[in-house]
């Protein structure tokens, strides 16, 4: 939810709303990895971690809103120097409400840095509908196109196409709900044998608490991705296949007004028939969050 940092007033249009947050955190990795590349170094760090965002939000009248977005992050480990990463994101989306049904497009271009060198480029648009089922369901589907191009590994650069549908049930609104998504995507890479096909899903459930007189947040979720390769990998002879999963639990307790200490753990399970995409990974971290 956007928190109102100001109040400008255009013209006979409402108010603009603007907001920020800062975050300072501390990370262990038991296995520093990147993604992208299927790289992972089967050793653990500690990284030291920021993060930064902004948004402003404009009412168009009774029915539109535009919005804008930046967020900045950056993790630099203590040993894995080679694999600090910096990140910035801008993103922008215009909403319309048409009584029982909300429109939305969105577009977002990502530039991720490793050790000081370009690393990744990303577009992504999208194109939304969700709904109210009823008083406690809510429904939401997309679809998302992504180009994707990686610096020093360009044989590896892909368009993206995926559909995606999400259920919300709200057992007391915002305070506690579940959310259950699905997605297909298609992944186009340069070369073929780095072409698949893949299903995911996921499960979150989100629970507001009383805690220490403050109302904390709790959440659990769970991703699983099955991953078909298309094409044989030369270096096993055959067709890859993956299969991810990854547990994840966070809390976040409200601190000193509109401060924040957060606490997540995530476990992540590849398993894949190439074997150096094969590993664990368990992630420990904490944030100390300011948002205006």
């Amino acid at each position: 939810p956007c928190i109102a940092l100001a109040e400008i007033r255009l013209g006979k249009l409402p108010p603009l709303r603007l907001a920020a947050d800062v975050a300072v955190g501390l990370e262990y990795d038991s296995n520093v990895s990147v993604e992208e590349v299927d790289r992972s170094s089967n050793q653990s760090d500690y990284a030291f971690t920021a993060e930064a965002g902004a948004e402003a939000e404009q009412k168009l009248g009774e029915r539109a809103e535009i919005g804008l977005n930046y967020d900045f992050s950056q993790s630099k480990y203590r040993e894995f120097s080679g694999v600090d990463r910096q990140t910035h994101i801008l993103g922008t989306d215009f909403r319309w409400n048409f009584d029982a049904l909300d429109v939305d497009v969105s577009g977002f271009y990502i530039h991720s840095r490793l050790d000081g060198e370009k690393f990744l480029e990303l577009y992504r648009g999208s194109p939304a509908i969700s709904a109210f089922l009823a008083k406690k369901w809510f429904v939401r589907g997309a679809y998302v196109y992504q180009d994707k191009q990686i610096e020093q590994t360009p044989l590896r650069n892909a368009i993206t196409h995926s559909g995606e549908a999400d259920v919300y049930h709200f057992l007391r609104g915002l305070r506690s709900y579940f959310n259950l998504g699905y997605r297909y995507k298609e992944e186009d890479a340069r070369i073929g044998q780095l072409d698949y096909r893949s299903n995911a899903v996921k499960l979150r459930y989100v629970r507001r608490v009383e805690l220490f007189s403050r109302l904390a947040k709790l959440e659990f979720s769970w991703r699983y991705e099955d991953r078909d390769y298309l094409e044989n990998t030369p270096s096993i002879a055959e067709k890859r296949q993956d299969e991810r999963q990854r547990l994840g639990a966070d809390l976040e307790v409200p601190i000193l007004g509109a401060g924040a200490f957060q606490l997540y753990y995530s476990y992540a399970d590849y398993s894949s028939n190439l074997e150096r995409v094969d590993y664990t990974q368990n992630i420990v971290g904490t944030r100390l969050i300011y948002r205006w």
